[in-house]
C-alpha cells in the first residue's frame, strides 16, 4: 500500500504515466498556440480504454472509482499537458455521473457506451453570465410543450462545446419566485447540441487554449421528455452528486501541474550556473522548492483521503473541498516558484513553466473559488454564521 492506494490503483497510476508519455511539452505548447483541440491525445486514450474507466462495466466501461480517475488526471497534468490535456477528457471521465445515477435506462443505454468508447464528445451547461456561483438564479428556461420541452437562454464558460455532440444542460422549469426553496424547480437534460438552435461563440482566454471555452445562446431548442435526467424540478440535487467528485478531479489536476512545475524548476536549478555555482545551491531558491515539495505531498494526502471517503459512500464534502483548496494553492505556488527559479527565461515559452502557471491559476477560480471553499468550511464544518 502507498498513500492508502491498493496495488491495483498503483498499477493504474503507473500505467497512466506510460499512456500519456508520447505527448510531450512541445505537443501541448503547439496545441495551445494553435488553439487546436488535442484530438490525437483524446483518440489515443480512447483506443486504450482510458476514457471509460469510471463508466459502469454494463455499459462498456471499467467500473472504477473516483480514486482511479484522479490518478489518471494527475498523470495527464503532470505529463506536461496541464489543463489542456485534463480538460480534453475531464467531462468524459466523471461528468456523466448524474446520468449514470439518475438517468433512465434508455438514456444510459443510448449514450454511456459511446461515452466510454470516446465516440461521444459531451459538455456541461450550468454557468450563466448573470448567475455565477449562485446556480439557483439561472434564467435558461425549459417550457413544456406536449411531450417536449422548449429551451431558451444563455450559458457561458462551456468547455468543449465546439467539439461536443451532446450537452448536459441545467434549466429552470419553475420560476424561482414560485418555488418553496430556490434550489427547487431546476431540471437537468442530456440532449443534442443542435447547431440550428444553439449558437456557440468561443471566448478568448489567457490560457488553456487547446480546449475551447464558449458562450452559448439557446433559441427554441426542442428537447423530448426522454432526454430529461430524472424528475422535473430535481436537477439541482442531481448535479450536487457530481460536485464533490469534480472538486477532487480539479485537485488532482492542480497537483499534477504543481509536480510538473517543480520537476522543471529542480532540473533547471541543478543545471543553471551563475557566479560559478549552480543556482540550486543557493538557499534562496532551494528552500522555496523544498517547501513546495512538502506542500504538494501534504495536499496529495488530503486528496487521497477525499477519494477514499467518496469511493466508500461516506460523506465527503469536507474532504473534497479541503483537497481542492490545498491542491490548488500548492500547485499554483509551485508553478509560480518554478517561473521565479527560471528568472527571465521563465517568460520564454521554451521552458513551459509560464504555460503551467497560466493554466494552474484557473484552479483557484474553477469550478468554485477558493473563497467559496472557505465559506463552505467555515459554515458547514465550523458552524460559523453564513456571510452571504
Amino acid at each position: 500500500m502507498e498513500f492508502g492506494l491498493t496495488d491495483d490503483q498503483i498499477d493504474v497510476r503507473e500505467a497512466a504515466k506510460d499512456i500519456v508519455a508520447p505527448f510531450d511539452d512541445e505537443y501541448w505548447a503547439q496545441k495551445d498556440a494553435d488553439r487546436e483541440f488535442p484530438q490525437e491525445f483524446y483518440d489515443h486514450l480512447a483506443s486504450h480504454g482510458w476514457l471509460g474507466i469510471t463508466t459502469p462495466e454494463a455499459y462498456g466501461g471499467g467500473g472504477m472509482g473516483i480514486t482511479e480517475a484522479t490518478l489518471l488526471l494527475e498523470a495527464i497534468s503532470a505529463g506536461g499537458g496541464a489543463m489542456n490535456a485534463a480538460s480534453a477528457v475531464h467531462m468524459t471521465l466523471f461528468g456523466m455521473h448524474p446520468v449514470i445515477v439518475h438517468g433512465s435506462a434508455a438514456l444510459k443505454d443510448e449514450n454511456l457506451p459511446r461515452v466510454a468508447s470516446g465516440d461521444l464528445h459531451v459538455c456541461f451547461g450550468v454557468t450563466e453570465p448573470d448567475a455565477g456561483l449562485d446556480t439557483t438564479r439561472i434564467t435558461t428556461t425549459a417550457v413544456r410543450r406536449g411531450s417536449d420541452y422548449v429551451i431558451n437562454g444563455r450559458k457561458v464558460w462551456i468547455s468543449k462545446a465546439l467539439e461536443s455532440e451532446k450537452i448536459l444542460l441545467l434549466t429552470r422549469t419553475t420560476p424561482r419566485s414560485e418555488v418553496e426553496k430556490p434550489t427547487d424547480g431546476l431540471t437537468l437534460f442530456f440532449t443534442d447540441l443542435d447547431r440550428d438552435r444553439v449558437s456557440i461563440r468561443p471566448i478568448r482566454k489567457i490560457g488553456r487554449n487547446a480546449v475551447s471555452s464558449n458562450e452559448l445562446v439557446i433559441e427554441d431548442l426542442v428537447v423530448p421528455e426522454s432526454h430529461r435526467v430524472g424528475e422535473e424540478g430535481k436537477g439541482f440535487t442531481y448535479i450536487l452528486d457530481g460536485l464533490n467528485p469534480e472538486r477532487m478531479l480539479i485537485a488532482s489536476e492542480a497537483l499534477g501541474i504543481g509536480r510538473a512545475a517543480l520537476a522543471k524548476a529542480t532540473a533547471y536549478a541543478k543545471e543553471r550556473v551563475v557566479f560559478d555555482r549552480p543556482i540550486g545551491m543557493n538557499q534562496g531558491l532551494q528552500f522555496p522548492l523544498a517547501d513546495s515539495l512538502a506542500k504538494l505531498d501534504a495536499a496529495e494526502l488530503s486528496l487521497r483521503r477525499a477519494t477514499w471517503t467518496y469511493d466508500r459512500g461516506l460523506p465527503s464534502g469536507r474532504e473534497a473541498n479541503t483537497a481542492k483548496y490545498l491542491c490548488a494553492e500548492a500547485g499554483h505556488e509551485a508553478a509560480d516558484r518554478a517561473l521565479q527559479v527560471h528568472g527571465g527565461m521563465g517568460y520564454s515559452e521554451e521552458y513551459h513553466v509560464g504555460r503551467y502557471l497560466r493554466e494552474v491559476r484557473l484552479m483557484r477560480i474553477a469550478p468554485v473559488s477558493q473563497e467559496m471553499v472557505l465559506n463552505y468550511l467555515g459554515t458547514k464544518v465550523l458552524g460559523l454564521p453564513r456571510s452571504y
